[in-house]
């Protein structure tokens, strides 16, 4: 895909780059096809769903949801106002992962080991508690 010299403005505009640090980006190939494809992931928002929840100490329950925009940023207005910084830990490879199989034209939504959970092994195991959450990938909706 082809990236217009608008585009390479904008990302040199919003990274806050230098004229010499953008000849530095735009010299990489990756930064090129990632660019031309951002603006598809852009349009798609990642979820991850609490799927098993016992003893969590920030009140995950099941089918608590976190949401990102494509990039992996936190969608602060529409996860919930209390989130607990091992789960974000958790979620972050997944959403990286996503990220990496979209940008090869791979759906995330495809990935075999899509669940994670926060470090804290449980009370059966001498921890608190414990949740586990599934990653996917969806297409944004209108708000």
């Amino acid at each position: 895909m082809k990236v217009s010299e608008s585009q390479w403005k904008l990302m040199q505009e919003h990274l806050g780059y230098t004229d010499e640090e953008m000849k530095v980006f735009k010299r990489n190939p990756r930064n090129k096809d990632v660019l031309s494809k951002a603006a598809v992931l852009m349009n798609k928002t990642i979820i991850a769903e609490v799927v098993e929840s016992n003893g969590c100490n920030s009140h995950h329950r099941i089918g608590d949801k976190l949401y990102f925009d494509g990039a992996g940023n936190l969608l602060t207005s529409l996860s919930p106002k209390r989130i607990c910084i091992y789960a974000l830990a958790s979620v972050a490879t997944l959403i990286f992962t996503s990220n990496e199989l979209f940008y090869a034209g791979v759906d995330p939504n495809e990935m075999r080991f899509k669940r994670t959970g926060c470090f804290d092994v449980g009370v059966r195991c001498g921890g608190w508690g414990h949740i586990v959450l599934e990653l996917r990938v969806e297409e944004r909706k209108k708000r």
